[in-house]
């Protein structure tokens, strides 16, 4: 790993446990065991710092997403390894770090609406329409309704006047969500299947 992808990587563990505004350059140059000369060396300002680090986690969540079982193998074992995935990685997610890129890193926040309207809304569609083919969702639902009101679901979790970090954990909540969510678009099959390969 060189002197950049060290950077990248001790900022990206900071800004996910503390929150962006509160880390300091000289922070991710002590961290990561260099001067905050060859921190500047290797980005410009702070900003293209986390554009970068924004940018790397964007396409690590994308392959995360990809590595999940194969819908076509069957969208219930997607969705319960979709389930482990956003519980396990909002649970690390310092709850403001989605607040502060919208409020002060207007860039990062259009890669961001980028993303969910090219990789997200597709990827639920995707899912919604093989659950429907498989059975498992009901065959009357509107997906390009459902997924635009699933990707909204989600960015409303971000906001810490709807939901205080004080009173939510990041993980258990967007669980509650997802797992409210999917109920309302089960079949019969969808739901017993569902809870049947959950408890295992």
């Amino acid at each position: 790993m060189d002197t950049r992808e060290k950077i990248i990587v001790t900022a990206v563990e900071q800004f996910m446990q503390f929150g962006i505004r509160s880390v300091t350059m000289d922070d991710i140059a002590r961290l990561t065991g260099v001067s905050k000369k060859t921190v500047y060396q290797e980005f410009s300002d702070k900003n293209q710092l986390v554009l970068e680090t924004f940018q790397k986690e964007l396409d690590e969540a994308g392959c995360k997403i990809s590595e999940l079982p194969d819908i076509n193998g069957g969208v219930i074992d997607h969705l319960i390894g979709l389930s482990c995935y956003l519980k396990k990685r909002f649970s690390e997610m310092n709850p403001f770090v989605l607040n502060e890129i919208q409020r002060y890193y207007p860039q990062c926040w259009q890669i961001f609406e980028d993303f969910k309207k090219k990789h997200i809304h597709q990827e639920i569609i995707g899912v919604l329409e093989k659950g429907v083919e498989q059975g498992y969702f009901r065959p009357e639902i509107n997906t390009e309704i459902i997924a635009a009101m699933r990707i909204e679901q989600m960015s409303s979790l971000f906001d810490p006047i709807k939901f205080p970090p004080s009173k939510h954990n990041m993980g258990d909540l967007h669980l509650e969500i997802f797992e409210h969510f999917l109920y309302g678009i089960f079949t019969e099959k969808g739901k017993e299947t569902y809870l049947n390969k959950k408890s295992k």
